[in-house]
């Protein structure tokens, strides 16, 4: 019976690639001159930490990362910018966390729009990821397209496809 698996993940060489370009890129920055600006990318709890002077240079540098993942082909939605900055001294901080899989609410919401599409397909959610199956590859390419269609929030991507 032919199945794939709806997943939410960020290759972490690939954004650890961006995260290192984007530093670059801010060092040789004019307005960056002489500042205390520093980006670390935690690869074990998938954390980036940002520390610099002021609100201006935190969203220069949000905005560089985000390009850069774009032209790397990583989603920017990966990132949960939702905790806000604190500041620590002289110096503002803020961490980044990178979502890895689907949350709850997300997958009760793809499995609500599979369910109301009325596609002859089962869809079951197993720990962070959805495995949707069928008996026809047709129903399963429709699927694909119906989530491609929705504004979850997060990126997905469908793998495992048999």
């Amino acid at each position: 019976m032919p199945s794939f698996d709806i997943t939410s993940k960020a290759d972490p060489q690939t954004l650890d690639n961006a995260i290192n370009v984007a530093k670059k890129e801010i060092l040789n920055r004019f307005d960056f001159r002489d500042s205390k600006s520093e980006v670390e990318l935690n690869k074990k709890d998938l954390v980036i930490s940002i520390v610099t002077e002021h609100d201006m240079r935190l969203t220069a540098i949000v905005d560089a990362i985000h390009s850069r993942m774009i032209k790397q082909g990583l989603d920017p939605r990966c990132l949960d910018e939702s905790k806000p900055h604190y500041p620590s001294g002289m110096v503002i901080k803020k961490e980044i966390k990178i979502r890895q899989g689907i949350e709850k609410e997300t997958s009760k919401k793809i499995l609500k729009d599979i369910k109301d599409s009325k596609i002859k397909v089962t869809a079951q959610v197993m720990d962070d990821i959805i495995r949707v199956s069928s008996k026809s590859i047709n129903d399963l390419q429709a699927v694909i397209a119906l989530c491609r269609k929705g504004d979850y929030e997060v990126p997905l991507q469908f793998i495992n496809m048999k």
